[in-house]
């Protein structure tokens, strides 16, 4: 029998991102395999294992947390694809370690960006870790504040400077919290670095008897389903595509180990889209018939609701609709029907095996061609190829 490849897999199992790493893992070894697998469940930032000293495998793929991790991982002398990008130059310093697929952070700071400026809001901040602590949390930032500015607004930044390792450290930094939130001017969107921070963000909000999301409506990273929805209330969030990048990881590593070269080029795989739950569940606009004409709108396009069904229930002509709605949210109804069918077309591409015929149907088109039409002219491909790029 041909000796299976020995592979170690050094990925949390602490959080929802983690988790989706090794479904993709796993959905690729199942297909292309098989391998025989070492893993121990751990947390993130747990160092490199002892038993590595004397492990003998063909390949290892790992979430590195620092260099003396990176160094313990370049002594086992096999390929190594790193999943964290948490430590800056590390392939430069360690030849044997890969970067080759990470998260699309631009894309997931547009994603929050769209969102919180949809609902209205004319306000906004970012809570991050201490600056210099993660790479990805400091991107977001600068990123997320980038795009608001854009946009004509300002972001206010809170960056914890105690952060949590030391007793009492955690309540020292939610007054610190408190204390910003109960500053914001209202009301404010804040996008999270990620969910843990997010669900924090409401507990301060809940002990500053700041109301979410009327005054403040917050937004995570990652939908951690079971963080998102112990929250309270519950949490929306970015759903990152981990799985795709578990998978694509794995077959980096499977090239690695047959002796293959590989590209030095980073894929960058976007984020799936917005899970909108109560915390950004908020309409942020003076004009209560525009409030409400959204409101029909974004509770019926995904069916293919009309502007000329909307108009039936709201007291304005369609064109002082139009012209109010678009000095609300820079869209005509028209816009914004089209705008949320294409995102709910998206979403059932990335999360379905339904047909176009049948995602057509759903989202309100007729003619399956008109849709194929209208997707490439807003995202620049078809949905076959949108699919094939989440899905992998």
């Amino acid at each position: 029998m041909k000796r299976l490849p020995r592979v170690a897999l050094l990925i949390e199992t602490s959080r929802e991102y983690g988790r989706g790493l090794l479904r993709g893992v796993i959905a690729y070894q199942r297909q292309h395999g098989p391998w025989s697998i070492f893993f121990r469940p751990h947390g993130l930032d747990e160092p490199a294992p002892r038993w590595l000293h004397q492990w003998h495998g063909q390949g290892i793929l790992a979430r590195i947390n620092d260099r003396r991790m990176a160094e313990t991982l370049s002594q086992c002398n096999v390929p190594v694809v790193d999943l964290r990008f948490a430590v800056p130059d590390l392939a430069i310093h360690n030849p044997k370690i890969i970067q080759g697929v990470g998260i699309d952070n631009y894309q997931v700071a547009q994603l929050a960006a769209d969102h919180l400026l949809e609902r209205g809001l004319r306000h906004f901040g970012f809570i991050g870790m201490p600056h210099g602590q993660n790479i990805w949390s400091d991107f977001r930032s600068e990123r997320f504040v980038r795009l608001i500015e854009m946009a004509g607004y300002s972001c206010s930044v809170f960056t914890s400077r105690s952060g949590h390792h030391r007793e009492g450290s955690y309540e020292h930094e939610q007054e610190e919290i408190i204390a910003w939130v109960r500053g914001l001017p209202k009301p404010v969107g804040v996008m999270a670095s990620h969910d843990d921070q997010g669900q924090q963000l409401l507990d301060a909000c809940r002990r500053a008897d700041v109301r979410v999301p009327d005054e403040v409506a917050v937004l995570g990273v990652d939908n951690d389903e079971f963080l998102c929805n112990l929250s309270q209330p519950p949490l929306s969030s970015i759903a990152l595509n981990a799985e795709r990048i578990g998978w694509e990881a794995a077959a980096l590593l499977d090239r690695l180990m047959n002796g293959r070269k590989v590209p030095r080029k980073i894929l960058w795989i976007p984020p799936l889209r917005v899970v909108t739950r109560h915390s950004t569940d908020i309409l942020a606009i003076d004009d209560q018939e525009v409030a409400s004409a959204l409101r029909i709108i974004r509770d019926r396009a995904r069916h293919g609701v009309t502007v000329e069904e909307v108009l039936r229930e709201v007291s304005l002509s369609r064109s002082l609709l139009e012209r109010r709605m678009r000095q609300a949210i820079g869209r005509t109804p028209k816009e914004e029907i089209l705008r949320l069918q294409l995102e709910c077309v998206r979403e059932l591409l990335a999360e379905t095996n339904l047909s176009l015929k049948q995602i057509a149907s759903r989202t309100g088109y007729k003619y399956p061609q008109n849709l194929v039409a209208l997707f490439k002219k807003k995202f620049g491909q078809t949905p076959g190829v949108y699919r094939g790029s989440v899905q992998g």
